[in-house]
């Protein structure tokens, strides 16, 4: 999801740090990409089921990167009542600062601030008494920051995508696994409204047997990519080493939830294809003067990747990404089966023996008597809330899931599953399209767990 800027986020330091780390992640995690097949050495074949949560009346939280999406996350905790915003921490004084402005003007305790440089979350793990680490850091940071949690005896809840290499997805399976932790990503689209209501549909059945779905992140992000602020300071860096479907989760978490992967499904193989990278160099060339360096700048990101992706089961995923090119935003966020389909942007609906002829429908003529029982519930306590209300709703599930000791609607296996895919379509491209395996997170247990239900308000 994309953070919004502020104009704290333009710290010359913090700008440096983040383009310097960003390109030594990735170039070490992706210099292996010539290889065939997945990543790292075999897994143990164990399995070891993650408790749920002990139940309790108080969550405390430490909130690890309070810059843009950050600061949108400590305005919904801050309004869900049964938490304690404990600490917070970032490399920016300024922004943790902010949150500490934010809890006092809202009643709260103001949370202690650890802003000693990047690494600084570790201190906080071992000092403070927290339930839960939520971080909303570059993507290079999820990992170490949901690792340092857990190893403490914390849960972690992580912004998407919780890893950039398969190995590090792995990381995450087997440190939660060892700690009896929960680790979950936050991946907001599986809580939108249509969303919500078309899963309600494919568990009453509505579509028949699920076979192909569609899922994308198709939003044009030139101008942040190359902002002074916000994401700018560290997203563009990826492009210049990185060459496949970079933000898998947006599209991908809808469809894996329709399809019941990792509870009765999973993902086998996928294939991938970039096009040219052409358009950052053009929005650079026009849009800053000739000496600047932006303008001298490499990239290897192809401007529209389009990767298919095998269920065990035989259904079918078309996945893409594009945020190089002048596009209004998408998500594709399509479902098809034996008796109907529904695609999104717009949101289009045909069900075989309900919609006449071979039109389409709009899907809110279904809204009265499919909409989703958490939407019903949660709209007006969202409204206000990023993303149209679904950040809010996805922050309640999770602080509910910890204060009730319920298991959360997304686990340790779903984060890595779909962030895992990411670094397949890299490799599959650096090999002509080969066909990539991918790791079964589960080792099996994927055959008998139960599907995700229809959650309640």
């Amino acid at each position: 999801m994309n953070q919004q800027n502020h104009p704290q986020d333009s710290h010359v330091n913090r700008r440096d740090f983040m383009k310097s780390a960003a390109l030594a992640s990735v170039g070490t995690a992706l210099g292996s990409l010539a290889l065939s097949g997945c990543s790292g050495p075999a897994r143990a074949a164990g399995f070891r089921r993650i408790p749920d949560p002990e139940p309790r009346d108080v969550v405390r939280i430490g909130f690890v990167g309070v810059g843009g999406m950050g600061t949108g996350h400590v305005n919904n905790l801050l309004r869900i009542e049964g938490l304690e915003l404990v600490a917070v921490c970032d490399v920016v004084p300024e922004h943790a600062a902010r949150s500490q402005e934010l809890a006092v003007k809202a009643g709260r305790r103001q949370p202690t601030a650890y802003t000693r440089g990047e690494w600084d979350f570790k201190r906080m793990c071992d000092e403070e008494d927290l339930d839960l680490v939520y971080t909303a850091t570059p993507w290079e940071w999820h990992v170490p920051v949901c690792v340092a949690a857990m190893k403490t005896g914390k849960h972690a809840a992580t912004e998407v995508p919780a890893a950039v290499t398969v190995d590090e997805c792995w990381e995450l399976v087997e440190t939660a696994e060892r700690t009896g932790k929960h680790c979950i990503m936050m991946e907001n689209c599986c809580y939108d409204r249509s969303e919500l209501m078309v899963l309600n549909m494919v568990r009453q059945g509505l579509f028949g047997e699920l076979v192909y779905g569609e899922g994308g992140y198709m939003h044009d992000l030139r101008s942040v990519k190359f902002s002074e602020g916000g994401e700018g300071l560290w997203r563009r860096a990826h492009a210049m080493t990185r060459n496949g479907n970079l933000y898998t989760t947006h599209g991908l978490g809808p469809i894996a939830q329709y399809m019941n992967i990792n509870r009765g499904d999973r993902f086998d193989f996928l294939v991938s294809m970039s096009c040219n990278s052409r358009g950052l160099q053009a929005y650079a060339a026009e849009s800053f003067p000739v000496d600047d360096p932006r303008r001298k700048e490499k990239y290897v990101l192809g401007d529209v990747n389009s990767s298919l992706i095998r269920t065990v089961n035989g259904r079918s995923i078309l996945l893409q990404h594009d945020t190089n090119l002048p596009r209004p935003y998408s998500r594709l966020n399509t479902i098809q089966g034996t008796k109907g389909i529904f695609r999104g942007f717009p949101d289009q609906i045909h069900i075989d023996g309900r919609t006449k002829g071979h039109d389409w429908e709009p899907l809110d003529e279904y809204r009265k008597e499919f909409e989703h029982p958490l939407w019903k519930a949660m709209q007006e306590k969202a409204v206000g809330a990023g993303h149209g209300g679904m950040d809010f709703i996805e922050d309640y599930r999770l602080i509910h899931a910890l204060r009730t000791g319920t298991a959360p609607d997304m686990d340790v296996y779903d984060a890595a599953a779909w962030s895992a895919i990411s670094e397949l379509t890299e490799r599959s491209v650096a090999n002509r399209s080969r066909s990539m395996d991918v790791p079964d997170f589960t080792r099996g247990q994927w055959k008998t767990n139960p599907p995700l239900g229809i959650i309640q308000g």
